[in-house]
């Protein structure tokens, strides 16, 4: 087995999984804010906090798709040895990974059922940075409203439509994650939220 395989997962699994949890958490409670997160030193083209969100999230019983550059043998044998998660295609997902031109379209991802919303796909979108905000949010764990930088603005105004079904997201760059859950509302200068009937038409 590569070494390359062997290494790059958290070397205090214990305490870097508990420092990751919380990063991620705290990200999908405040959306807007950047976190940092760290531990991991996945294979390329992964970054650091990519790798680090599949460590703490991703186990046997979680389907993983790698979209794109993302999906490579070395990528496939880290991931398969450090979380024992199985790869499978996008409509069948848990997580899927990769550039946001790599991940879309959407509409091949689980959202989940009236019975069980929960049965939807978070996305893992690796981003260049997360320095520029070009989304204004509205919603749960934001007072009044945050900032963050999207891809692009109407597949997520779309998505947020769709609650309490839709997708969920996780920005990650270098060291830093974000996240967009589905319950945020989603501005911009050229778009408005969609209502809950516009959403689901």
């Amino acid at each position: 087995m590569q070494a390359e395989t062997l290494s790059g997962g958290f070397a205090d699994p214990s305490l870097h999984s508990a420092h990751a949890f919380r990063s991620v958490m705290e990200a999908m409670a405040r959306p807007g804010t950047l976190q940092d997160i760290s531990g991991a030193a996945p294979p390329a083209p992964l970054s650091p906090a990519a790798g680090a969100v599949l460590l703490t999230l991703c186990d046997t019983e979680t389907p993983v798709y790698l979209a794109g550059d993302a999906d490579t043998d070395a990528v496939r044998a880290w991931l398969a040895f450090h979380t024992g998660a199985p790869m499978t295609g996008p409509s069948h997902c848990t997580f899927a990974l990769g550039t946001w031109d790599a991940l879309t379209p959407l509409e091949t991802y689980p959202i989940g059922t009236a019975e069980y919303p929960d049965r939807s796909a978070t996305l893992i979108v690796e981003c260049p940075t997360l320095d520029a905000p070009s989304a204004t949010l509205k919603g749960p764990g934001i007072k009044e409203s945050a900032m963050l930088s999207l891809p692009e603005h109407d597949a997520f105004v779309k998505n947020s439509a769709l609650f309490p079904l839709g997708l969920d997201f996780i920005f990650t760059s270098g060291s830093r994650v974000a996240a967009l859950p589905r319950s945020t509302e989603v501005l911009c200068a050229d778009s408005k939220p969609l209502s809950r009937e516009e959403g689901s038409a």
